[in-house]
């Protein structure tokens, strides 16, 4: 019996070794990895400039404190805020203490302003913003809530997608929206630029901050840096992290500076937000993500991707309903219980990835995924949709 928590209903399955986007189990299997840890190593397995950044800082410092200056960390700050709408950032160990940390930001924003009753976040129905009490009353999801006592309150729940209901919702307790640019968790919804637009503009006509998550789909996912540069807007505050520790932990929060001028010595704190250790690989995956060429790349295969999965779909309609996402954070809408089709690719077909909601298997492949890797992806995907008619023709038979 694991003396672990019983939190996940965990696979057997133990891997020994990664390379690239392949997973080499225990047993010696390998593995296609479109599940990237839940698009966390944007750079694949065994990277060799992330393991040669590890390895030279481990020999130097790994940890002080942020109450003294971490010069990997000021470095990493300051590119961000180049590369992005920021003039600040607060590093974190994870994507919910990121949201955090942009929820306390908005907040605080206003109670600096005088205005200590706007306090409300409009967010949205299949969102999912963390873990921790705050997020998960952040994400309204009920299962996510139920057994931890009252949520913490301020947030307001709308089904996304009408403009004139966010309108509608705003009163003189609202001081943010928040919003994920592409759902991950939610479905794969991939929001459209209008949409994105009017959040903006509403925010602009009322005096609020839009907030953005881009945990899951930032750091070059959808083929651009952010996702909401496909939109041409920018935010106030965005909260990142999985890909921006190519698999260390590490998250960040972003803001302008008007607004991060709230967040005063003794408004928050992090212990092992952005530590030497972790500031030094942040630097080699930003080094990666922000080379010549590289996002561009993202981008040329993510819309190969999303052809593939297109053909796919045709070919195969009694199964796939719906092809979804943006760029390398892609689903597929099927019939099939997903979380039966996941298990099947694995065990037979040895490719990995992730059910998400409304019954849709998310793919979401290290951003060096090739053109071939897509190709066998494409491949095991269309082989277990063939087994599934080769059983349910097998039933019928047996049946008749």
């Amino acid at each position: 019996m694991s003396a672990l928590y019983g939190t996940y209903a965990r696979s057997e399955l133990a891997f020994e070794r990664g390379e690239g986007v392949r997973l080499f189990a225990q047993d010696g299997r390998r593995y296609l990895d479109f599940h990237s840890g839940i698009a966390v190593n944007a750079l694949g397995h065994g990277d060799p400039h992330l393991v040669n950044a590890l390895k030279a800082a481990a020999e130097k410092v790994w940890h002080t404190s942020n109450t003294f200056t971490i010069p990997e960390q000021e470095r990493l700050g300051q590119r961000l805020v180049d590369a992005t709408f920021a003039d600040a950032v607060f590093f974190t160990n994870s994507g919910a203490e990121a949201v955090e940390c942009a929820i306390k930001t908005a907040r605080r924003y206003f109670y600096d302003k005088g205005e200590k009753d706007r306090y409300e976040i409009i967010a949205f129905t299949g969102s999912f913003h963390g873990r921790t009490l705050g997020t998960i009353a952040a994400g309204g999801n009920p299962s996510y809530l139920e057994g931890f006592g009252p949520p913490v309150e301020g947030f307001k729940h709308l089904k996304p997608g009408n403009l004139e209901a966010v309108a509608a919702a705003i009163g003189p307790r609202t001081c943010a929206i928040l919003i994920e640019p592409v759902q991950g968790e939610g479905g794969v919804t991939a929001f459209p630029a209008e949409y994105m637009q009017g959040l903006r503009a509403l925010c602009d006509a009322h005096g609020l901050l839009l907030v953005l998550d881009e945990v899951q789909c930032g750091y070059g996912r959808t083929g651009r840096f952010f996702a909401h540069e496909w939109s041409g807007i920018t935010p106030d505050i965005m909260a990142v992290a999985k890909g921006i520790g190519g698999g260390f932990p590490l998250g960040a929060c972003l803001a302008t500076a008007e607004v991060a001028k709230s967040m005063v010595p003794g408004t928050h704190g992090s212990t092992y937000g952005g530590n030497p250790l972790a500031s030094a690989v942040g630097n080699a995956v930003l080094d990666r993500i922000l080379a010549p060429g590289f996002i561009a790349e993202v981008d040329r295969v993510g819309q190969l991707f999303a052809w593939h999965l297109r053909q796919l779909a045709q070919r195969f309609p009694q199964y796939v309903v719906e092809t979804r996402g943006k760029g390398l954070l892609a689903g597929i809408k099927i019939t099939p219980p997903v979380k039966d089709f996941v298990v099947r690719l694995r065990d037979d077909h040895q490719m990995l990835c992730i059910a998400a909601g409304d019954n849709v298997v998310r793919l979401i492949p290290p951003l060096v995924v090739t053109d071939a890797d897509i190709e066998e992806a494409i491949g095991k995907l269309a082989d277990a949709f063939t087994a599934l008619d080769a059983e349910a023709a097998a039933s019928g038979k047996a049946a008749g």
